[in-house]
């Protein structure tokens, strides 16, 4: 018998509806849901499974309000807030970043400059010595040890994946330029105009929606990471010492991401919790307006786009695209059409848009697959809303 689908989709959209039922018949999700605007209008609300991942018959349904942690999707949440910031005046893409903090020039960072934190171009994906969980639910902490960090390669020259000293870079620069950490302005100045739900430091009143994540197993995925990866992939994260495995590896050992205490810190690299809706809805105003607001002006969204980076990662071994915070269509992160920016989270989430089409899409779910940035149930999700366009 296969799962009950909630929710609808508009006349159009049905082969969403069917990917979805799909991927908990065929692909091992447990628990999630996915949402699509179209020009600022929900097109696809639908969810189902259960609330947490290990849930068996008879555990806390998923509802529509149910959260997740997105993990690595949060990073296109969080590159907002410095496009935002350059867009009402009050901060430079091209300036260096010890400007507005100069605690972070140490070790010859003075060339650094705020669109390198952006397109993972400041040579800083790793610490020398990373992290404890304890040490990582300080809000300081981690800004501090980036801030104090050599760079692994000459700043602006090459570009490898900063999976989660991100997160310490941008929101160390934001404290500087607002006086607020990068959680409380996106809370603040997006989240609350929109309505949205999702936060970068869940308050304690929403803890009872988010469910409980973990691993889950499936058909092999396709895609540039897919789990029998070329040798290079695999050595990569098989050797301790390699700079892939120390990116990843900034906190160690890893957080429980469903310890309460992780999610009520804000880390703009890894733990943002939202709902479907709430990540679709961020992107629909990021290029078009919901419900009256926009946050992105169109020069915003060229800018977030434009390829800064691009081909052979030297953290994640494959080729990768960036823009300014944002992943871009490519085969390591495939979305729906060579203009869309985004974002997906290790694991299976994925959040993006594509102004093209006037397309917002959002994917959450409880249950991780091993992979990296292509997750082949968020995958059939996106071929089906090409499909519903297409047809």
């Amino acid at each position: 018998m296969g799962v009950e689908v909630h929710g609808t989709v508009t006349e159009g959209f049905e082969p969403v509806r069917e990917a979805f039922a799909r991927n908990f018949e065929h692909l091992g999700d447990r628990g999630a849901a996915v949402a699509v605007y179209r020009d600022g209008r929900r097109v696809v609300d639908l969810w189902a499974g259960v609330k947490d991942v290990n849930g068996t018959d008879g555990t806390e349904p998923w509802r529509r309000d149910t959260a997740q942690v997105v993990r690595s999707a949060t990073k296109g949440v969080a590159a907002a807030v410095p496009l935002l910031l350059h867009q009402y005046g009050e901060l430079d893409l091209d300036a260096p970043v010890g400007h507005h903090w100069p605690e972070f020039k140490a070790h010859g960072k003075e060339r650094v400059r705020v669109r390198h934190l952006l397109n993972h171009r400041a040579g800083l994906p790793l610490l020398d010595r990373p992290l404890t969980p304890a040490e990582a639910l300080d809000p300081l902490r981690g800004a501090e040890a980036v801030a104090a960090q050599a760079p692994l390669w000459e700043p602006g020259t090459d570009h490898g994946y900063h999976a989660l000293t991100y997160g310490w870079l941008l929101d160390g620069l934001v404290r500087r330029v607002t006086g607020q950490g990068a959680g409380e302005w996106i809370a603040d100045r997006i989240a609350a105009p929109l309505g949205l739900d999702l936060w970068l430091g869940l308050p304690g009143a929403e803890a009872h929606r988010v469910g409980r994540v973990g691993p889950v197993e499936g058909p092999e995925p396709s895609g540039a990471l897919r789990a029998r990866p070329k040798r290079s992939v695999t050595a990569a994260y098989d050797d301790p010492a390699s700079v892939t495995r120390r990116a990843f590896a900034a906190i160690s050992p890893s957080p429980d991401p469903n310890d309460p205490a992780f999610r009520a810190v804000a880390q703009p690299a890894a733990n943002g919790i939202a709902t479907a809706d709430g990540l679709a809805r961020f992107y629909a105003a990021l290029i078009g307006r919901v419900d009256g607001v926009r946050l992105f002006e169109t020069a915003t969204v060229e800018r977030a786009r434009a390829e800064g980076s691009a081909g052979p990662d030297r953290v994640l071994i494959v080729d990768t695209r960036f823009g300014l915070g944002y992943m871009l269509h490519g085969g390591a992160s495939p979305f729906l059409a060579p203009g869309s920016f985004g974002h997906p989270g290790r694991g299976g989430s994925l959040g993006f848009a594509d102004p093209e089409s006037g397309v917002a899409f959002g994917y959450v779910t409880n249950g991780f697959r091993t992979t990296v940035t292509s997750d082949p149930r968020a995958q059939a999700l996106v071929r089906a809303v090409r499909s519903a366009l297409a047809g």
